[in-house]
């Protein structure tokens, strides 16, 4: 049988979620736990291929089982056998042809920022400290230009093995709550680094350094030489996996 699995994670501790040779990735703690659950080699495949210090709280992974066991056994079993910066959210069981990635209709990432002039030891891992201010309203004239379907080969990562530039923004929002910005972004799919790279084109536009016209420039390049920095990836958490209803797939939890 075929079953979903929710999951949590921060990625500080880990490089990222794909099984690595060197270093430790998510899903070889994931692997391991649900192998000890189900008494038997389990592969997991995820919705969303996090980078090294990225964080979750709803990627999604499916694995093949032999084994029976309730959804509840399931969480609690793989969470009796995971880290504590590694939790198991929900399971459920889905047709033979579901995929976590290929079944996916959408994603979603919220990129953090820290703004104000001191840095923070107690968010560190999870968000990007920026001391010059942040002027959100050219920002979001920015992102603008960046919704719908276009080439983002200018803010893709060099060693992205994506067949194809092509991905459709469906929404981008900005929004600051005192000394917090946030940047929420959600696509059909994204390239290796695309939501950090549009976060530092966006952050340019913010501090006045760049204008907002900038944005369509460098998207219409298709250059990633003529964008701006890439963002540290602390401060990203894909936050939501959409996928048609009749699969079954919970809604996304954990999103603070």
């Amino acid at each position: 049988m075929r079953i979903a699995l929710g999951i949590e994670y921060d990625g500080t501790a880990y490089n990222g979620w794909q099984r690595q040779k060197s270093g430790i990735g998510v899903q070889e703690r994931v692997e391991e736990a649900l192998a000890r659950v189900a008494d038997e080699p389990v592969e997991a495949v995820c919705a969303g291929r996090t980078d090294a210090g990225v964080h979750a709280s709803a990627q999604v992974a499916h694995f093949d089982t032999r084994a029976e066991r309730r959804a509840r056994s399931w969480v609690l079993g793989v969470n009796s056998h995971l880290p504590p910066d590694v939790n198991a959210l929900w399971a459920v069981r889905v047709p033979e042809d579901f995929h976590a990635r290929y079944s996916a209709v959408a994603r979603t990432y919220r990129y953090v920022i820290l703004n104000r002039m001191t840095r923070s030891a107690l968010a560190r891992d999870r968000a990007w400290w920026l001391h010059r201010p942040l002027d959100i309203a050219p920002m979001r004239e920015a992102a603008a230009h960046l919704l719908g379907e276009h080439d983002f080969s200018a803010f893709r990562a060099a060693g992205c093995q994506a067949k194809t530039p092509r991905r459709e923004v469906q929404a981008i929002e900005i929004a600051r709550d005192g000394e917090w910005v946030s940047i929420e972004m959600r696509a059909n799919a994204f390239l290796q680094h695309m939501v950090r790279n549009v976060a530092g084109l966006l952050a340019a536009v913010g501090t006045g350094e760049r204008p907002p016209a900038w944005a369509a420039e460098v998207l219409a390049s298709r250059d990633r030489r003529e964008g701006g920095i890439t963002a540290p990836p602390q401060g990203l958490t894909l936050i939501r996996v959409d996928y048609p209803s009749h699969l079954g797939i919970p809604p996304a939890q954990g999103q603070t």
